[in-house]
């Protein structure tokens, strides 16, 4: 993390930050320090606005939309162009992420790898994709990215449109992944999200009036 100017860390339920700790993190013992512990992963990312997860498993089927994972290349070139609290999910040494705790997320990347090993140490990974985001310039933009509240508002629009169609329940979740997973694809400005609002909301009421 110091190597590429990430300061701020939070451990979920981790072991013991003992002196060894502090030996293997050599003149980067302020991060430790720093470093803020919480019981559970709810309660680390309730004030993170845009999450993205990190998992060596990902689905090759468009219908599995919880493992659909975005080039880590890519997402290093667009993700300076959201504003908020961004939060890198890295999961345990030995199992990653579990699947609700990817489901919580906005998106996944994943750091390419042989097919015939695909996992990587967990400090590998995290450093290699603190690197990919420290050597992508940040590209200027006029754009405002849309916030936590304004996402949890448009998920909810999406809900109730599902509501009013009467969207079957076995591929309800599945499908608000796959909405949540391309929201999060595209990083959408304010003026979109208000746009997109304002067709749900006009298709809401219409649905409302015919009934």
């Amino acid at each position: 993390m110091a190597n590429f100017n990430f300061k701020k860390l939070s451990l979920v339920n981790p072991c013991n930050l003992d002196d060894e700790c502090y030996t293997r993190a050599m003149h980067a013992g302020k991060i430790i320090d720093e470093a803020k512990v919480f019981s559970s992963f709810e309660k680390s990312i309730e004030n993170i606005d845009f999450l993205v997860a990190t998992s060596s498993i990902e689905s090759s089927n468009d219908k599995r939309h919880l493992r659909n994972a975005v080039d880590l290349k890519d997402f290093s070139e667009k993700i300076f162009e959201t504003e908020g609290k961004i939060g890198l999910v890295f999961g345990r040494e030995d199992i990653g992420l579990l699947n609700e705790e990817i489901a919580a997320c906005d998106m996944m990347i994943r750091i390419p790898t042989t097919e015939e090993y695909l996992s990587l140490n967990l400090s590998h990974a995290v450093c290699i994709v603190l690197y990919s985001l420290y050597i992508t310039n940040k590209v200027e933009s006029g754009r405002r990215e849309i916030d936590k509240l304004e996402k949890e508002k448009l998920y909810k629009f999406f809900s109730q449109i599902l509501d009013e169609i009467n969207y079957p329940d076995h591929k309800r979740e599945n499908t608000e992944v796959m909405f949540k997973r391309l929201m999060g694809r595209s990083i959408p400005s304010k003026w979109e999200y208000h746009t997109l609002m304002g067709v749900f909301s006009k298709t809401l009421n219409k649905m409302k009036k015919q009934k």
